[in-house]
């Protein structure tokens, strides 16, 4: 009754394609429809496997031990979000496989979530994969995408230059809605689309 949009984290596409109709029927029990969104680390190469070696070193100072104590950690707590999280990976951990038990999804990796609250998964892979992901994520209903990765600047630039060329440019016709604000009045750079993009 009192949101415009669902945020969820990321989760296999066929879970959240579950939750969305869950979402969906309740809002529509109030007269309500909602837009909907997700939460997303990204870690993009211009190869799969620059990619997956990049995942693999976001892990590599971890050890087991690390690994145990946060995930018994994060079961004190009472988000189920949290918990969800958690239950995509069970605390699996191969220092020497970060893929195993982690990549709960095509290019949906898990491994974020070992030890830190919160969002605890990224698309992982080449460009062409993580635009696929994100695509099949839109076609269940996702408008929204908040995406970030490590260091967060660096994992922008990667995304802005490997990742955008490969997306449709439908946001037009969201864009010609009126413009959004922020807490300093209306939020310019949301006014403007290019008209073409290159996919090279």
């Amino acid at each position: 009754e009192q949101v415009d949009t669902y945020l969820t984290w990321g989760e296999p596409p066929q879970d959240v394609a579950r939750k969305l109709q869950d979402v969906r029927e309740r809002a529509a029990a109030k007269g309500r429809q909602l837009s909907y969104g997700i939460r997303l680390h990204v870690i993009v190469r211009e190869t799969e496997e620059e990619a997956w070696r990049a995942a693999s070193d976001l892990l590599s100072e971890l050890d087991e031990a690390t690994v145990a104590a946060a995930q018994q950690r994060f079961k004190t707590m009472d988000s189920v979000g949290q918990r969800r999280m958690a239950e995509l990976h069970g605390g699996q951990f191969d220092k020497n496989n970060v893929r195993a038990g982690l990549e709960i999804a095509p290019n949906l990796w898990a491994g974020v979530g070992l030890v830190r609250g919160g969002a605890g998964t990224a698309l992982v892979g080449s460009p062409q994969q993580v635009a696929d992901r994100i695509k099949e994520y839109s076609d269940i209903g996702l408008e929204y995408f908040i995406l970030s990765g490590y260091p967060h600047l660096d994992e922008a630039h990667r995304f802005a230059e490997l990742v955008f060329p490969l997306l449709p440019l439908d946001v037009r016709e969201k864009l010609s809605a009126p413009a959004l604000t922020g807490p300093f009045g209306e939020v310019v750079a949301n006014s403007y689309v290019p008209k073409s993009v290159s996919a090279s």
